[in-house]
């Protein structure tokens, strides 16, 4: 688990999906006067540097948030995104792209908390650098599914937890339902983003039903699950071929902006003539 590290795959096609979602959850949580906590349980480096040698190896941006970041015709859940990527880049050319962390903090007033967690030492240290100054903010070195139980429910009850695991240990997979239920168990109004690599394994495919199936009855607002699908994989079907985003309780709105920006998403996107989304919403 520790030698994972998200700057080899930042920007790419998945944290489109994830980013894009993650932008509008937070626009909705800061539109109330009242302050609210974002926990993230992976959050990896806050940002990345696109000309580094991680990123380069693969180039996996170039699909992904390169294909968008020019623009002038998206969809306005898209239109927000990009902006917030143009804004980290001080409004220049991309060359860096922010982690889920540096999105948030673009987002978050000043008495909104930040509960940071990763486990990686390296990337642990340049995001205390990047944020551990920022007021009502603390970045640990530590387990993030572990670190619910602490968390849950905020002071001011009024949440959003993103769970973003790498799910390079299948273990990711179960610890990441079990922590869905914790959540839901402590504190059923939070919002919570599920971001789900699509794979073909078992164990990917067959999470996101587990996970609704999971919520369907504990989620005080329902549930919305999207799913951008943009390659057929390797020559053997092996890679990364999309991705889920699985929101509980999401906001109001969310489903018909991702309704408008999912088409868009595929025809810039979509790498081969099978590539397409599911969007499906379930109020209580």
């Amino acid at each position: 688990m520790l030698a994972y590290r998200h700057a080899f795959h930042a920007g790419n096609h998945a944290d489109v999906l994830k980013h894009l979602v993650l932008v509008q959850v937070l626009k909705h949580m800061a539109a109330k006067d009242k302050p609210f906590t974002y926990v993230d349980t992976h959050a990896g480096a806050g940002g990345y540097a696109l000309d580094s040698r991680y990123a380069r190896q693969h180039e996996e941006a170039a699909d992904g948030i390169a294909a968008l970041y020019d623009a002038t015709d998206a969809p306005a859940a898209v239109a927000e995104y990009l902006a917030e990527v143009r804004a980290f880049n001080g409004g220049g050319p991309l060359e860096q792209y922010p982690g889920s962390p540096g999105f948030a903090a673009q987002r978050l007033r000043a008495d909104d908390r930040m509960r940071l967690y990763e486990l990686h030492p390296t990337d642990c240290r340049i995001l205390e650098s990047y944020l551990a100054s920022r007021p009502q903010t603390q970045v640990m070195q530590s387990d993030g599914f572990a670190a619910l139980k602490a968390e849950l429910p905020p002071p001011s009850r009024r949440g959003l937890v993103l769970i973003d695991p790498p799910y390079e240990l299948k273990a990711d997979y179960d610890r990441t339902l079990a922590a869905v239920r914790e959540a839901l168990q402590r504190f059923a109004q939070g919002v919570l983003l599920i971001w789900v690599p699509q794979l073909r394994t078992v164990q990917s495919e067959r999470l996101p039903q587990r996970l609704l199936a999971s919520v369907d009855q504990s989620a005080a607002r329902g549930w919305l699950h999207a799913r951008l699908t943009v390659s057929q994989g390797g020559e053997r079907g092996f890679g990364l071929i999309g991705s889920h985003l699985v929101v509980v309780n999401p906001p109001f709105g969310l489903e018909p902006a991702l309704r408008e920006a999912l088409p868009w998403l595929v025809e810039r996107l979509g790498r081969f003539e099978g590539a397409g989304h599911l969007l499906e919403q379930r109020l209580p």
